[in-house]
């Protein structure tokens, strides 16, 4: 099998508003890949990822999918690349964890018990069984954000994006996420995530892409590209003072 996942072909979005678009992309993404897409805040990043599953369509250029063109059948392509937003509470809409985890295996119209199994297995691998029958609201940021992951991780999806998994969350909850993602790649989901802090993934993340101003400009080893970063705004976690910052 073509271990090619998803691949971006000149990719080009410009918006009129004058934010920063993104401007001929071209990035390959393998099944066995976790990928830290770092770049300053506003560098394009969460623009980019938004056209993997068709959630922002490209002036110009295209997005593959095992080959085909997602515009081709976008359904496909939501259910096996599955986003995880910069706010969970954008994509939580349920009364409850439990009911919030089987919305998407309802909405394919799987049979009950199918449902329900899948549910219980996700749920205890986040450790979200004791909550399953609360309000998503009642959660704390790291519980609604292994919630959303639920949501995704139920549909079986191939590749899991994260766009600034780290936000507004606390020291233990950001290690408890980071452990997560590297147990999720290690199960067989390629990942990429969009960080302006790349601390918590740098030392088990397999490539590290680093864009400015809407283009990609280094791509390689995260370890080797770590100099790289304090040149385009992002903290190297390598430094002397970046880690007396973090003790």
């Amino acid at each position: 099998m073509d271990n090619v996942l998803l691949k971006t072909d000149h990719l080009t979005h410009a918006f009129g508003s004058g934010d920063t678009g993104i401007f001929e992309i071209c990035l390959t993404v393998f099944r066995d890949d976790f990928i830290v897409l770092a770049g300053k805040n506003g560098c394009g990043k969460t623009t980019l990822i938004r056209h993997f599953n068709g959630l922002l369509m490209a002036d110009t250029g295209r997005v593959l999918f095992n080959g085909q063109d997602i515009q081709k059948n976008l359904t496909f392509a939501r259910k096996k690349i599955g986003m995880v937003f910069q706010d969970p509470d954008t994509q939580i809409i349920a009364d409850t964890v439990f009911d919030e985890t089987a919305f998407g295996p309802e909405n394919l119209n799987m049979g009950r018990e199918e449902i329900n199994g899948k549910v219980n297995k996700v749920l205890t691998l986040l450790d979200l069984d004791h909550l399953r029958d609360r309000n998503p609201a009642t959660l704390s940021g790291g519980e609604k954000r292994r919630l959303a992951i639920a949501g995704i991780l139920v549909m079986e999806p191939d590749l899991i994006v994260f766009d600034e998994p780290f936000a507004n969350l606390d020291y233990p909850s950001v290690l408890s996420l980071a452990g997560l993602c590297r147990k999720l790649h290690h199960s067989g989901h390629a990942i990429v995530m969009t960080t302006h802090d790349v601390a918590p993934v740098i030392t088990f993340a397999t490539k590290m892409v680093i864009m400015d101003k809407g283009r990609i400009k280094e791509q390689g080893d995260p370890i080797l590209l770590a100099p790289c970063l304090e040149s385009y705004g992002v903290k190297n976690p390598f430094t002397p003072m970046a880690q007396a910052w973090t003790r």
